[in-house]
């Protein structure tokens, strides 16, 4: 399921990420603080079955516990309130985001021991990459 997501990530490249940011609509100053983070992603499961994936940086820590295939309130680390759900699909950890008649996704997989995340905002993709740290 989604055991080989689990543990700590820490990121190494990201690619495109201000053209995503602006994408979603974020403003200039948190753009910058944005594209200079390098935020570590730790993702663990309890025994319920609840995933819980933080987003840990100098900046900001966000968190979001969520069940497979439920919908759930995010408030982003760029404060947009959506409606999240988040499945299992082919592998991939896809989280679908909408708000305000937009929608976002983000495509978590992991290959040759990286933990790949596709953020995508239209026709806007940006790569981030991680290795796993714990």
């Amino acid at each position: 399921m989604v055991d080989k997501f689990v543990g700590t990530w820490k990121m190494t490249t990201s690619e495109n990420f201000d053209e995503y940011m602006k994408a979603l609509g974020v403003g200039f100053a948190t753009r910058q603080v944005g594209n200079r983070t390098k935020p570590n992603l730790v993702l663990c499961v309890d025994d319920r079955g609840l995933i819980c994936m933080k987003s840990q940086s100098t900046f900001k820590t966000t968190e979001i516990k969520f069940k497979l295939n439920e919908s759930f309130e995010e408030i982003t680390a760029d404060d947009r309130k959506t409606t999240s759900v988040v499945t299992l699909d082919n592998g991939k950890l896809v989280q679908k985001q909408t708000w305000d008649g937009k929608e976002s996704t983000i495509e978590r997989e992991v290959t040759d021991g990286k933990l790949v995340a596709k953020c995508i905002m239209g026709d806007v993709v940006a790569v981030r990459t991680y290795v796993k740290e714990a």
